[in-house]
C-alpha cells in the first residue's frame, strides 16, 4: 500500500514537464497565428489608409484653402466695416461742420440785415423796407424752404452792394420829408456818400436831411447862405454842385446847437430869473455903495492939527470955523470936540466915539444884503438843479429815456441855474469883502482922527499947567 503512494508523486513529476511542453507549443502556434492574422489585418488597414489618404489629403487641402479664403474674406469684411465706420464718423463730422457753417452764414446774414437797417439813412428806409422785412420774416415763415430763405437774405446783400455803387457817384430818388416848420412835402432826395440832401418839388424846402426823435419821416435842416441852391439843381437835373461837409453834419449841428446869452438865461427858468434879479440888484448896490464909501469924507492929519492949533492959541471960534470946514461925520466929530474941549478926557472920548458910532450904520448899510445874496445865490442854483432834475424824471416817467430833446430842457434848467448861482455868488462875495474892507478903513480913519484930537487936547491941557 505504501509503494503505490510513492509512485504517484513520481508520476506527476514525469508527466508534468511533458504536459507543459505540449501547452507551450500550442500557445506558440496560437500566437503566431494571431500575429499573422494581425499582420494581415494591418496590411489591409494600411492599404485602406493608403487608398483613403490621398482623397483625405485633397479634402484637407481644400478645407485649408477654404479656411484661408474665409479668413481673407473675414479680414476684408472687417476692413470694410471699419472703413464704413470711419466714413460714417467723417460724414457725421462733415455734416456737423456744414450745419455749423449754415448757422454761421445764416446768423451773419441776419445780422447784416439788422445792421443795414441801422446804417441806412432815414430817407432810404422806405426803399429797403420791403426787402429787409421779407428777409427778417423768412426765418419764421414755415412755408419757405432753406433755399428760398437764403435767396431773400441774398437779395438784401445785393441791394446793399448796389447802394454802395450808387453812393460813390451819388443818386437821386423820390420821397417825402418834413420841412423845418413840420409840414410834410413831396420832393427828391440827393444822396452823395454818407450825406443826404432834399429839395421839394416846388423848390421851397431845401437843405440837409436828418432824423429826429418822435418824427417818423426825414426832417430837412436849412443850410446857411446859398448852399441850398446847388441841392435844388441836382435834384431837378441830376447834376450840379453840392456843399461838402467834412464833419458829416457835425459842424452844422454845432452851429444850430449854439445858444446866445438870452437862450441860456431862458433855459434857467423861473429860478434863473430870480438869481439874475438878485445879481443885478447886488451889482447896482455894489456900485452905489462903492461910490458912497469912496466919497465918505474923513479928516486928515492937517485938518486936525489946524483945529488943535487954533485951540492952542485960545481961539475957540477959529477952531470951530476950522472944524466946520470938514464935511460929514468927521466935521461933526471935530465940532463936538471943540465944543467940549474943556471936558474930562473920558467924557470927551465918549462924545467923540458916539459920533463915530453914528457913522458906522451909514458905512455898513446894504452890505448885509450883498452877503445874503452871495449866500443865497448858490442855494437858489441848487433849488433850480433839484427842480430841473424832478422835471427830467417826470419826463422820463412819461416818455422814457429815448427822447433826449424832451429831457434836455429839464437838464439844462438843472445845470444852468447852478452856473448862474455861482456866477452871481462869487463876484458878489468878492465885492462884499472889498466894500467891507473899505468901510472899516473909513471907520478907522474916523477913530484915528478922534484919538488924535483927544490926545492933542490933553497935551494942550498939560502944557497950560
Amino acid at each position: 500500500m505504501k509503494t503505490p503512494l510513492l509512485l504517484i508523486p513520481l508520476a506527476a513529476l514525469v508527466c508534468g514537464p511533458m504536459a507543459a511542453a505540449q501547452g507551450f507549443d500550442q500557445a506558440h502556434g496560437n500566437v503566431d497565428q494571431r500575429l499573422e492574422s494581425a499582420l494581415q489585418e494591418l496590411a489591409k488597414v494600411r492599404d485602406r489608409i493608403a487608398k483613403e489618404k490621398i482623397p483625405l489629403s485633397k479634402s484637407v487641402s481644400t478645407l485649408e484653402d477654404e479656411v484661408l479664403r474665409l479668413r481673407s474674406e473675414r479680414d476684408r469684411l472687417l476692413e470694410i466695416r471699419d472703413s464704413r465706420t470711419i466714413d460714417l464718423t467723417s460724414l457725421e463730422k462733415e455734416v456737423d461742420a456744414l450745419e455749423d457753417q449754415e448757422d454761421f452764414v445764416n446768423s451773419r446774414l441776419n445780422e447784416f440785415v439788422r445792421d443795414l437797417e441801422g446804417r441806412l439813412d432815414i430817407s432810404e428806409l422806405s426803399r429797403f423796407e420791403e426787402l429787409t422785412a421779407a428777409a427778417k420774416l423768412a426765418d419764421v415763415d414755415a412755408d419757405l424752404d432753406v433755399v428760398e430763405k437764403r435767396e431773400r437774405q441774398v437779395r438784401v446783400v445785393q441791394a446793399a452792394l448796389g447802394r454802395l455803387e450808387d453812393q460813390l457817384g451819388g443818386y437821386v430818388f423820390a420821397g417825402e420829408a418834413l420841412s423845418p416848420s413840420g409840414v410834410l412835402t413831396q420832393g427828391k432826395f440827393v444822396a452823395f456818400g454818407p450825406t443826404v440832401f432834399y429839395a421839394s418839388d416846388d423848390g421851397k424846402v431845401r437843405g440837409l436831411v436828418e432824423s429826429q426823435l418822435n418824427a417818423a419821416d426825414p426832417v430837412v435842416v436849412e443850410l446857411p447862405g446859398d448852399l441850398a441852391d446847388g441841392v435844388a439843381e441836382v435834384a431837378r437835373n441830376g447834376a450840379g454842385e453840392l456843399p461838402l461837409d467834412a464833419t458829416l453834419g457835425k459842424a452844422l449841428k454845432s452851429v444850430q446847437a449854439a445858444k446866445g446869452l438870452l437862450d441860456h438865461i431862458d433855459a434857467g427858468g423861473v429860478v434863473g430869473y430870480v438869481i439874475l434879479a438878485l445879481g443885478v440888484a447886488a451889482l447896482l448896490l455894489t456900485l452905489f455903495k462903492g461910490f458912497e464909501i469912496i466919497g465918505f469924507p474923513v479928516a486928515d492929519a492937517n485938518q486936525v492939527d489946524g483945529v488943535l492949533n487954533e485951540l492952542a492959541n485960545g481961539n475957540a471960534e477959529g477952531a470951530s470955523r476950522q472944524a466946520s470946514r470938514v464935511q460929514g461925520v468927521a466935521g461933526e466929530i471935530l465940532t463936538t470936540g471943540v465944543e467940549h474941549a474943556g471936558e474930562k478926557r473920558g467924557v470927551l472920548e465918549e462924545l467923540l466915539f458916539e459920533k463915530v458910532l453914528k457913522a458906522r450904520p451909514m458905512l455898513e448899510r446894504y452890505l448885509p444884503f450883498l452877503a445874503i445874496t452871495a449866500t443865497a445865490a448858490p442855494l437858489l442854483g441848487l433849488l433850480g438843479t433839484v427842480t430841473g432834475m424832478i422835471k427830467t424824471f417826470q419826463l422820463i416817467t412819461v416818455f422814457g429815456t429815448g427822447d433826449a430833446k424832451s429831457l434836455s430842457s429839464g437838464i439844462s434848467e438843472a445845470l444852468v441855474t447852478t452856473a448862474e448861482g455861482l456866477i452871481v455868488a462869487i463876484p458878489t462875495l468878492i465885492l462884499h469883502g472889498a466894500l467891507t474892507r473899505m468901510a472899516k478903513h473909513k471907520l478907522g480913519l474916523l477913530e484915528q482922527a478922534s484919538v488924535a484930537f483927544v490926545n492933542g487936547v490933553v497935551a494942550l491941557r498939560g502944557s497950560e499947567r
